[in-house]
């Protein structure tokens, strides 16, 4: 079994506990004293760093919110001047202002350590080939992968997004093992791989993905037909990037480094969950310099994994996330994640890949579940009576895991639309119905 660093991987639970309570203690104080954002709320809430005694009063913190970090754009969570600030990354700033995290040296050092830490847990050797198949730029998976590469001392492949003729043609002229890209886009190699005859010609071995909710059988999906085991990762550029969670090759939970993220899984009135009950994970920062963020609410939903893990490492998993809390659908009542949508669809061998869910609320104001889903090529015989009884069949399937009914409509492959990053898994219409009503009241 191999470590990249040890001395925090292997650390038993009583030095990492005590770790994480210095650890808190100081980033406290120091954005008590350099944030003015979080000096203000806890002031307001009658809080001084000094009343930070034990990782028990994390819950007297102030929680931060992805608006707090657009209202104090672009610099204003920065807790070091900003001369000391060696690198920006931002979101795509598509719902309103982007946000931006900075980045001391330091904070560099220690993302690529962390990044190396993940490709070690899943074998990544110094003698691989890795295709780092994402966006450069703003988006921090793109750098953040390619310094952990770099860092472990494989050979970092930065092919970008986009141009899958290209990408297959680097994989196959380059003898690339080791892939890292979005589910969504992995099928999509795959998918064309296939098509074009040139499977075989690969040299993969790992799958490292993440961005977006995938199921086991969409992990299935690509391990066949790649020839590769494909890893779960997790992170978001508010605490660094990706890395902040990743499977090792048990593929049973991702291990989140507690020593540098301290994390919380709250319901919807802000309580701790019970052991095995999903929530939201909170995270605060514990070793970031240029902007540490005190219990982030990072929107994603999951629930800690207490068994111990056979890899030896002793950093607590994440059961594999189950959605977003603001990408979870409330459809008459029931609570509906696409990723269970997915684990139905991917268990039927008829089904392809790719669907996509549309949400609308027409008839007597009721919201109506419509689930777009393609059929794999063999699936097709060109009798209606088999397209009719296969319709029955998903919506029986799906009836029995989400107890809401859905209107299946199956398309042809390729219908529903290709993307190099995240695929679009949900349409939801119930906005437009709204301002339709308020429009018809007005007039």
């Amino acid at each position: 079994m191999n470590y990249w660093q040890p001395e925090f991987e292997l650390m038993r639970r009583p030095e990492l506990e005590e770790l994480q309570r210095k650890r808190l203690k100081s980033v406290v104080e120091k954005v008590y004293q350099n944030v003015p954002f979080y000096h203000n709320k806890m002031k307001e809430m009658g809080i001084a760093p000094q009343d930070i005694q034990s990782l028990k009063d994390l819950s007297r913190l102030p929680t931060t919110k992805k608006v707090n970090l657009r209202e104090n754009y672009p610099f204003g969570l920065f807790a070091v001047p900003r001369d000391e600030v060696v690198r920006v990354h931002a979101s795509s700033g598509t719902t309103g202002k982007p946000t931006v995290v900075g980045y001391t040296r330091n904070d560099i050092e220690s993302w690529s350590d962390i990044m190396a830490r993940d490709f070690v847990m899943v074998g990544v050797t110094k003698g691989d080939i890795f295709q780092n198949a994402v966006n450069y730029g703003f988006f921090t998976g793109g750098l953040g992968v390619h310094y952990g590469i770099e860092r472990m001392g494989a050979m970092a492949v930065p092919s970008g997004v986009g141009n899958t003729e290209r990408q297959l043609e680097i994989m196959q002229d380059f003898g690339v093992t080791v892939l890292h890209c979005t589910p969504s886009y992995a099928l999509y190699l795959a998918e064309t791989a296939k098509a074009r005859g040139v499977v075989d010609n690969l040299k993969l071995r790992i799958g490292c993905f993440g961005a977006e909710p995938w199921s086991d059988e969409a992990r299935k999906d690509l391990e066949e037909a790649l020839h590769i085991k494909a890893y779960d990762s997790y992170g978001l550029s508010e605490m660094c990037g990706p890395g902040v969670a990743f499977e090792c090759q048990e593929q049973n939970g991702l291990h989140i480094w507690e020593d540098s993220f301290l994390i919380e899984i709250l319901d919807k009135e802000d309580n701790p969950c019970a052991p095995g009950e999903p929530g939201e994970l909170v995270i605060t920062s514990l070793s970031k310099e240029a902007m540490p963020l005190l219990r982030y609410r990072t929107g994603d939903v999951t629930y800690v994994l207490e068994d111990d893990c056979s890899c030896g490492r002793t950093s607590r998993k994440l059961h594999r996330f189950l959605g977003r809390a603001d990408d979870m659908l409330i459809v008459r009542g029931i609570n509906v994640f696409p990723s269970q949508i997915e684990d139905v669809l991917m268990s039927m061998p008829e089904i392809g890949d790719y669907f996509q869910v549309v949400v609308d609320r027409k008839t007597h104001g009721l919201d109506e579940l419509t689930i777009q889903v393609e059929m794999k090529d063999e699936a097709f015989t060109g009798e209606l009576q088999d397209l009719s009884r296969m319709q029955r069949k998903v919506e029986e399937k799906l009836k029995s895991v989400l107890n809401v009914r859905s209107k299946i409509d199956l398309v042809e492959k390729g219908t529903i639309p290709r993307t190099a990053g995240k695929s679009r898994k949900i349409v939801d219409r119930r906005d437009v119905y709204a301002k339709d009503e308020r429009a018809k009241a007005k007039s």
